[in-house]
């Protein structure tokens, strides 16, 4: 067992582990039943995110969904890249955009119609599915220099985000894939007895049968994931004992387990395999941090003609916006000239 491993067995388990706490990735892996994934929940890297685009909390928690389900899946990737989730569909919520850099931030935004969100609030046809309608989610790997982008794309058709996820993994990767996600908002009355504070929750679970036995290894790995180096990932055979009774386990977990801070990942993980004994590792604390910049913006607006500059000026400046972090920069005659 490695130093940063600990296993969870029977017993107490608060005895034999330290919590990893809020926006740590927590990666595991059991042994007897040939699966590995992760596990995290989400506390103040969320609620910043969130908190700054004052979206309606319809909006708010759909986009969290993605935040968590980009962690899972960016936090396993080995190499320095980026790693993107992206929706696009013809629902009130449009666009969802999750950018994950190595090792450890985090940036997102949403773009909806109010007219058509309002009226699918006035319906109550507030589901995931119903916000984002048609369209697809695409995963894109992009590991920068000279290398080629990897790109994987699955429609959006009327299902859950666990779905489409579970459908990306068995379509491109031929990876048998379960996922769980769960976003909440907490909202705690003030010491005092006047206001109250609201911060926003995640958590989520990912599971995946990577079996070791060379009669059924036959895929690869998601490119630059966590499976163990020259690994070939899992059959995909569905109907094998171990994965059906994993996939079992983790099926049965609820939202409230999920997002709750008193239920950790830890805690959540020996819930549902301390029967079997599940070894967990160090992982990554995520962070919100966007890749922003005045250089970057005056760099791309060198780039362009002297035409399409002249109309971008207003009254001296060119304002620019993130709409990742909404911050907001000035862009002067001098910027571009020194």
């Amino acid at each position: 067992m490695s130093e940063d491993e600990q296993i969870i067995v029977g017993g107490d388990p608060a005895s034999q582990f330290t919590p990893a706490g809020d926006d740590y990735i927590v990666p595991f892996h059991v042994s007897a039943l040939e699966v590995r994934g992760r596990s995290v929940q989400l506390g103040p890297m969320l609620t910043a995110i969130l908190e700054r685009h004052q979206y309606p909390d319809v909006v708010s928690k759909l986009l969290g969904e993605v935040i968590v389900l980009t962690v899972l899946l960016g936090t396993s990737l080995k190499f320095d890249g980026r790693f993107t989730v992206q929706t696009q569909t013809d629902g009130p919520v449009s666009l969802l955009v999750v950018d994950f850099k190595t090792p450890d931030a985090i940036r997102a935004y949403a773009s909806f119609d109010e007219e058509k969100l309002a009226k699918a609030t006035a319906e109550k046809a507030t589901s995931p599915e119903a916000l984002l309608g048609k369209g697809i989610l695409a995963m894109t790997i992009d590991q920068g220099g000279h290398t080629q982008r990897y790109q994987g794309i699955v429609e959006l058709d009327g299902t859950t985000l666990e779905e489409v996820a579970q459908a990306y993994f068995r379509q491109s990767e031929q990876i048998p894939t379960h996922v769980r996600l769960a976003v909440s908002e907490y909202i705690t009355p003030s010491d005092v007895g006047k206001g109250s504070t609201r911060d926003w929750r995640a958590g989520g679970i990912l599971v995946q049968f990577l079996p070791e036995s060379n009669d059924r290894l036959t895929i690869r790995d998601l490119p630059g994931g966590d499976a163990p180096d020259g690994q070939y990932a899992a059959i995909s055979d569905e109907r094998d004992d171990l994965w059906l009774e994993a996939h079992a386990l983790v099926a049965t977990v609820s939202d409230d387990e999920l997002t709750d801070p008193e239920i950790n990942a830890e805690i959540l993980l020996f819930r549902l395999f301390h029967e079997h004994g599940v070894h967990i590792h160090e992982g990554p604390k995520v962070r919100d941090q966007c890749s922003c910049n005045k250089d970057k913006i005056v760099g791309v607006l060198k780039t362009l003609a002297a035409e399409e500059l002249t109309e971008s000026w207003v009254e001296g400046k060119i304002t620019s916006n993130c709409e990742f972090c909404n911050a907001n920069y000035e862009i002067v005659e001098a910027d571009l000239e020194n």
